[in-house]
């Protein structure tokens, strides 16, 4: 939907089509087999990648998320594309964060983490803040090996904007996970969002959350 200029979900929107996700494949397992599933062996995230997702130190949404669709970050993705000397689109997450520091809005100052819609859902279901490397990669610029940002652009990040950030960016993005990587397990209150019933119990393996780049590859066969 349109907010304030924006293309948005709202993030009670996307709890309630988790819920609604996991009624459906909890119904078609028991229609088949006659039981819903009580215990998981493992569990994924995908979502839409980029985009804004600005909380405060208590976990509070500052703004409605922003998705990649927007094009409103012209300005400060073109300024971003001339300091690192490499292209940043403008559905890039820290375009969006820094065209909010271009713009002065208000809520800047009080940003404590920044994320993607899947490293949330990831979050909710397992409480660990972290993203797959592609994901991570559609945040911020990845240093070569793809274990985690560039060092030397955050360095020359934080040199523009120290005055209008609470810290280092590197301490608001989550940590980088390569494929494979256990990125914690599905929490009680996991367990809870996902089947309000109670028959589904935490423990599950997560992985990495990630975008919906590489996720779409896969289910394509590409």
């Amino acid at each position: 939907e349109l907010v304030d200029g924006y293309w948005s979900y709202s993030l009670e929107a996307v709890r309630a089509g988790l819920r609604a996700a996991y009624a459906d494949l909890a119904a078609d397992a028991a229609a088949r087999h006659g039981a819903a599933p009580a215990r998981l062996a493992a569990i994924g995230v995908s979502a839409m990648m980029h985009g804004y997702l600005a909380f405060d130190e208590a976990g509070e949404l500052l703004v409605p998320f922003r998705t990649w669709r927007n094009t409103t970050t012209g300005a400060a993705a073109a300024a971003l594309t001339e300091l690192f000397g490499t292209a940043i689109p403008q559905r890039w997450s820290i375009a969006h964060l820094h065209q909010a520091v271009l713009d002065d809005e208000p809520h800047v100052g009080r940003v404590h983490h920044l994320t993607t819609l899947a490293g949330h859902v990831h979050e909710l279901l397992g409480g660990e803040r972290v993203l797959g490397v592609g994901d991570a990669s559609g945040m911020f610029p990845l240093a070569a090996d793809g274990a985690g940002y560039d060092a030397a652009l955050l360095a020359r990040y934080d040199a523009i904007v120290a005055s209008a950030l609470t810290g280092p960016l590197e301490g608001m993005l989550p940590a980088v996970l390569p494929a494979g990587r256990p990125a914690g397990t599905l929490s009680a209150a996991g367990a809870a969002l996902l089947d309000p019933s109670g028959t589904l119990q935490p423990g599950a393996l997560l992985c990495p959350p990630e975008g919906d780049a590489g996720t779409g590859m896969v289910a394509t066969n590409a």
